[in-house]
Formats: structure tokens, sequence, C-alpha cells
């Protein structure tokens, strides 16, 4: 199984995100109920092992806190783009997050990540799309801010890679403790 941990995101904010994706020709948007923050990618993961990693993913925990998407930019960021995304206006509480994910992950063998972790939710991919189109894309949406909410805590996903992008499925939710039953 190809998985990873997110942040699943309120209905709320996946309305709101939805509304601006549209206007790039050849843009690639990714799905309302596909959107989702990215912790950590664990990839290829052996399923006779999925108890060993659902027990290792139950022992994260860090407090509940708010969580506010704001602004936009690409990947890579000093070329021609082809990844839109909205960032995160503090990502402190993230970064502390997807530490102690990654700390649980090593103790059962699965290698850390060789990329820097930047909190985002990807919007679309934009590899043919022209670049003045997403330039101007990029300068209407500068000033986004949508309004905070809880994160409580994270799920476990898999993904399954078709010939029209990616197909995730919720495997699991490990929420924060203090917090089961909210």
């Amino acid at each position: 199984m190809r998985l990873f941990t997110a942040i699943e995101l309120p209905e709320t904010v996946k309305s709101t995100l939805s509304r601006i994706c549209c206007g790039l020709p050849r843009a690639r948007w990714v799905p309302e109920e596909q959107m989702h923050l990215t912790l950590r990618f664990i990839g290829e993961f052996n399923e006779n092992r999925l108890d060993e990693l659902d027990e290792c993913l139950a022992t994260v925990d860090v407090e509940s806190f708010p969580l506010t998407l704001k602004g936009v930019g690409c990947f890579p960021p000093r070329r021609d783009p082809t990844v839109l995304w909205v960032g995160v206006d503090d990502p402190v509480p993230l970064i502390e997050l997807k530490r102690r994910i990654d700390r649980a992950l090593a103790e059962i063998g699965v290698p850390r990540e060789s990329r820097k972790f930047a909190p985002h939710c990807t919007l679309a991919r934009v590899a043919r799309t022209p670049l003045g189109r997403t330039t101007s894309f990029l300068v209407e949406h500068s000033d986004l801010r949508l309004e905070p909410f809880a994160v409580s805590g994270f799920h476990l996903f898999s993904s399954l890679l078709t010939p029209k992008g990616a197909v995730h499925r919720h495997e699991a939710e490990y929420p924060f403790a203090g917090q089961e039953g909210l």
C-alpha cells in the first residue's frame, strides 16, 4: 500500500478553496473531496505490517491547535510552476506534529523523508498551463486567508495512482488525547 499521514480539512475550508480552483487552462485541479494537508509521506508499506503502523501512529500526540490557511504559492519556487498550493499561517504546531510522527515511524523502521517539510494544501498541477495565467492566479489570490479551524488529530490515507491522478482513501484516524468522541 502507498500511504501518507495528513490533516483532513473541514468541509467549509474545502468548499472555500474549491471556489478559487478555476480559470487556468490545462490545470488539473484537486477535487474538493481529495483536499488535505500532508504531514508525512510514508510510501509503499507492507500490508502485513498495518497493525504495527496503526499502533505506532496511535502513540503520536500533541495538544489540539488552531490552523489558518493563508496565501498561495507554487512549486518549484524559482522555475516554471508545476504545483499550485495554499500555505499555512503559523507552521510551528504542524512542524512539531510531523516531528513526532517521524520519530514514531523511525521506531518501526520507516526511513526518514529526504525532502524538507513545507506545509501546504495542493490546489492544482499546472505543468502545461501558460506561465502568465499561472502568475495572474498567484497574484489574484496572494492575500487569501481562511478562517482558522481546530486540528484535533490526524489521519492515515492510502493513495492509488491512476491515469487521472491519485485517489486517496481514508484508512484510520488518530485523535489527540482528550479529543476522542468530539
